[in-house]
């Protein structure tokens, strides 16, 4: 355990905003976040969970107690036939268990390589990319009541998985924190190839795991900005969903617009394709930016301050409503 007080968030999160926090809190096991969460500070104090810091924009200093994990572990509790079980971690680098999993075969995340942040989150966020969604191979999530400091499951049925959403970004923010997840995965070759980019793939007469993580981080590094150089959370809004009648209307005039169809005959429209042709690439606000190359990301170029990114992404909000009558949504926590 570690506690630092008056600590600078803008080198820990990835939009690199300058923003601090009264406390910051590091923990590596259950028995700590609990005595964290049962100790005076924390119960004097507002606090929040954060992962990697790579969905969120601190608009001002959190005048609070920011915790955050580093229990890290991969474990394999079963293999049933040809399916593996992993418990992991919550504060294990999602990305370190991608690259570990393709190491091993083991099929099922591959196509969300590269995704910054840490497990725990990945089941809070129902991350997602290229074709794939976590949803599908969590199996339950283990958590503990910021309340009383208590285990609790929660099986995937009753995470309330929808896009980009879950149970504890809604019902339940702020009074359970992850601290394992469970994946289901495959030992069996499985690839999930129906993302546009990832087609052609299909044809290669040797193709394995390891091709397809190497395509899914070719792809992302092309298209969104390092953050270890260029400030960003990645994907700024999620994809709007829109019903049938509104697309109906929406597709006569802009036929050219991609969009996938839903299994509950809902549409989604790519936000980036939105923006950018509502005149918005590269539009900039002191140092935040439009990114050029990918439009659904808001960049940190220019020492960008939080109200640089605040009036950025409202005025996209605004313009792309005016537009095209869909209202975005942001996809980053906006605090």
């Amino acid at each position: 355990m570690k506690i630092v007080k008056d600590f600078e968030l803008k080198e820990i999160t990835t939009f690199h905003l300058p923003a601090r926090c009264a406390w910051f809190a590091t923990y590596d096991s259950e028995d700590e976040l609990r005595d964290l969460l049962a100790g005076e500070l924390c119960k004097t104090n507002k606090v929040m969970q954060i992962g990697g810091g790579s969905n969120l924009v601190f608009t001002s200093d959190f005048d609070g107690v920011i915790l955050n994990t580093e229990i890290c572990h991969i474990d394999t509790i079963s293999q049933p036939g040809d399916e593996v079980v992993l418990r992991v971690g919550s504060g294990v680098v999602w990305d370190d268990l991608v690259k570990f999993c393709v190491e091993h075969n083991y099929y099922g995340i591959e196509n969300m390589s590269y995704i910054p942040g840490k497990v725990g989150a990945s089941a809070v966020q129902n991350i997602g990319s290229y074709g794939a969604e976590v949803k599908d191979v969590i199996t339950r999530v283990r958590t503990m009541c910021v309340a009383d400091g208590s285990i609790r499951y929660f099986d995937n049925s009753e995470c309330r998985y929808a896009y980009r959403d879950s149970i504890f970004k809604k019902e339940l923010k702020g009074k359970y924190i992850v601290t394992e997840v469970e994946y289901k995965l495959s030992t069996t070759p499985r690839f999930n190839l129906e993302y546009g980019p990832l087609k052609r793939l299909a044809d290669l007469p040797d193709l394995t795991i390891a091709k397809v993580r190497d395509e899914i981080i070719a792809i992302r590094c092309a298209k969104l900005p390092d953050p270890k150089y260029v400030g960003s959370v990645g994907s700024f809004f999620t994809n709007p969903i829109v019903d049938s009648a509104f697309f109906e209307k929406f597709i006569e005039l802009h036929s050219d617009a991609p969009h996938y169809l839903l299994d509950d005959g809902r549409v989604k429209i790519p936000a980036g394709w939105l923006i950018e042709h509502s005149g918005l690439k590269g539009h900039r606000c002191g140092g935040a930016v439009v990114w050029e190359k990918q439009c659904l990301v808001i960049a940190n170029i220019d020492n960008a301050l939080p109200d640089d990114v605040v009036r950025l992404y409202r005025f996209i909000i605004e313009t792309v409503k005016d537009s095209f009558g869909v209202e975005l949504v942001p996809e980053a926590n906006i605090i």
